[in-house]
């Protein structure tokens, strides 16, 4: 079996959030989603699963952070540049907040960060193959 990796994600509103998410190019997994969670795909190894909060609390009893914290950022590898623009734009036109954070240009890595609805900051990035060092 491939590792995958399944985020979690307290949503206020579930409707708005998969849009927000399909927006980014995101789809739904409709076999793991229901009223109270959506299983919005990235890729064959990277799920995000928006969870209501009355849902959210059925797997921890710790309280949901305001939108006004923060303690993880999500980063994306992207193919481009461009394409980390294009996510960016796409964020802030579905409900998010582009350039949360200072974009960075490094000239051989390229980043941005936008918060989905609920305050979750992502990092879509691209970086430069040829930057990367072979083992």
């Amino acid at each position: 079996m491939n590792r995958m990796i399944f985020v979690n994600l307290p949503v206020q509103d579930l409707s708005a959030s998969i849009a927000f998410y399909t927006a980014l190019g995101f789809s739904i997994n409709a076999h793991f989603s229901d009223e109270t969670a959506a299983c919005m795909v990235w890729s064959s190894e990277i799920y995000v699963m928006l969870l209501t909060h009355d849902k959210w609390r059925q797997f921890t009893k710790k309280p949901i952070a305001p939108g006004s914290t923060s303690e993880v950022m999500l980063a994306l590898a992207l193919d481009s540049t461009d394409a980390v623009n294009k996510m960016n734009a796409a964020a802030a036109g579905s409900g998010g907040t582009a350039d949360v954070n200072p974009k960075q240009e490094l000239g051989f890595m390229y980043s941005c960060s936008f918060a989905d609805p609920d305050g979750h900051i992502w990092e879509p990035f691209w970086m430069d193959p040829a930057a990367i060092p072979q083992s």
